[in-house]
């Protein structure tokens, strides 16, 4: 399996994981009836009521008609804000990460355009640890210092945010700006999807544009899986994710002009004192190239001699029986 891949199932699989949940919470509760026993009890035992009674709490000193709202948007902002520091991070290696991968793209290029040419199955393999050891002599991480440890975090407090509105009838009966927060909200799902799509695009525009068309499909994963989950779910949940958008757009915008500029500038200097390794040469993929060549073609002379021979010899072969049967013609 190709390493590229291995981010975008990490993501599907959690959303697998997540939908299934929700699922399985929606249909146990039908008449608002919390689970008792098995793994929904245990969820519910252990973050529906904990968010619950922090929800109810919020709204009782928050007051008014939306207040249950307000209580799940506070909580989800504070929740975020905790998270900023750790997204900060993955942020800040990915972003040095792209810089570097600046400048060993002319050798990756290389191997890109040796690869379309390689027909030759050895010629292939050999091309393709040659990226390998570019990534692993200049000490690039074949994730692009990206992980899936926010929303792995994120996890149990979408789900306790859910439980803790399907099973109560206060929160669940609720409205924020005549929106049940209950049930599906499909403003509420554009709305926070659009604060994604928002943040995606800025992303973008501190990518190198060598990169960008690589990164674009999992930039338009986030999206989806917020528009998704919030369809399938609760307009609550939803608000949970237009709250993150807002919050995910504010730190972007941290990180295309404060952090970004830092990392280049850092970049720069340490590239200077310790330039890029070269790895690959187009000589080099050359010779790869030409010696898969030859090997084919003398794969082609050999297979075309043994045609030659076998043909021979079934000739020969037709000769004798053909010999044989005038002998004995002549002997009756």
């Amino acid at each position: 399996m190709k390493k590229k891949y291995v981010k975008y199932i990490s993501v599907l699989s959690l959303v697998l994981v997540l939908t299934l949940v929700l699922t399985g919470c929606a249909q146990s509760s039908a008449n608002l009836h919390a689970p008792t026993s098995g793994p929904y009890g245990f969820i519910y035992k252990w973050l529906g009521i904990p968010f619950q009674n922090l929800i109810l709490k919020t709204a009782q000193i928050i007051g008014g008609t939306n207040a249950y709202a307000w209580g799940i948007m506070i909580i989800s902002f504070v929740v975020r804000l905790i998270l900023v520091p750790l997204s900060l991070n993955q942020q800040y290696k990915s972003t040095t990460q792209q810089e570097k991968m600046r400048a060993v793209q002319p050798q990756l290029k290389l191997i890109q355009n040796a690869q379309k040419k390689a027909k030759n199955p050895d010629a292939q393999q050999k091309i393709s640890s040659l990226m390998m050891e570019v990534y692993k002599k200049n000490n690039l991480s074949l994730t692009g210092g990206m992980g899936c440890l926010p929303l792995l975090l994120q996890m149990p407090i979408l789900i306790g945010i859910y439980q803790a509105v399907q099973y109560s009838k206060q929160i669940g009966t609720a409205t924020f700006l005549s929106i049940p927060l209950g049930k599906p909200s499909m403003i509420v799902a554009i709305i926070a999807t659009v604060f994604y799509l928002i943040q995606g695009w800025m992303s973008l525009q501190i990518v190198p544009q060598e990169q960008r068309k690589q990164m674009q499909t999992m930039l338009l994963m986030s999206p989806m899986m917020t528009f998704f989950i919030s369809m399938i779910s609760t307009a609550a949940l939803a608000l949970y994710f237009l709250v993150g958008g807002i919050v995910i757009v504010i730190q972007q915008l941290i990180t295309n002009y404060i952090v970004t500029p830092r990392i280049r500038k850092q970049t720069d200097a340490e590239l200077a004192k310790n330039p890029v390794k070269i790895v690959v040469t187009q000589e080099m993929l050359d010779d790869i190239l030409n010696s898969g060549a030859s090997s084919a073609k003398t794969n082609d002379n050999g297979t075309a001699n043994q045609s030659a021979q076998a043909e021979k010899e079934l000739h020969k072969s037709i000769r004798e029986l053909n010999q044989g049967k005038q002998n004995r013609n002549k002997n009756k």
